[in-house]
């Protein structure tokens, strides 16, 4: 699987946003997707970039989306995209294999509001459950073929919470 570094989006798979969402005490928003039970499942929000919207404006829509909040304010966007590939069974469950996995572009934000702003009760929820959680703990609670993309995103924003 692995994680595919390049400077822009991978051709092939489907073009998305991830959020890496911090709150003041340095801890990563994380959330149980529906479709995993209680076997892990666990990611940061993340979703489709629609054609005509830049990264920002997809982040803050998808954050709304997932996770009922906007408030947060941007700290800084990665400067490369990641890819990985998904196991063929769920391309082909979620997309009719039209992609071969997602290519991400991560936007680091600062949660400014306060918990009970976060709402995975949305319209089209995505999230069974949710916490806060070390950026160092949360590899071991996603799923392995996305291990290697929070590793790298991990490791480039890293410098937000370690200067403090």
């Amino acid at each position: 699987m692995g994680c595919h570094v390049t400077t822009g989006p991978k051709p092939g798979y489907r073009k998305c946003v991830g959020i890496l969402l911090l709150n003041g005490e340095h801890r990563v928003l994380v959330g149980r997707r529906i479709d995993a039970g209680n076997n892990g499942g666990w990611q940061m929000p993340q979703g489709g970039i629609d054609d005509n919207e830049d990264e920002h404006a997809a982040a803050l829509r998808e954050m709304s989306e997932e996770i009922g909040t906007r408030s947060a304010d941007l700290l800084m966007g990665s400067n490369v995209w990641r890819s990985y590939d998904l196991p063929a069974e769920i391309a082909q469950r979620m997309w009719n294999g039209a992609y071969l996995g997602q290519t991400q572009r991560w936007m680091a934000f600062r949660f400014t509001g306060v918990d009970r702003e976060i709402n995975i009760h949305t319209r089209h929820p995505e999230f069974s459950q949710w916490q806060w959680a070390d950026p160092d703990d949360i590899i071991d609670l996603i799923v392995p073929f996305k291990r290697d993309v929070y590793l790298s995103v991990v490791d480039e924003f890293r410098h937000l919470w370690a200067e403090s």
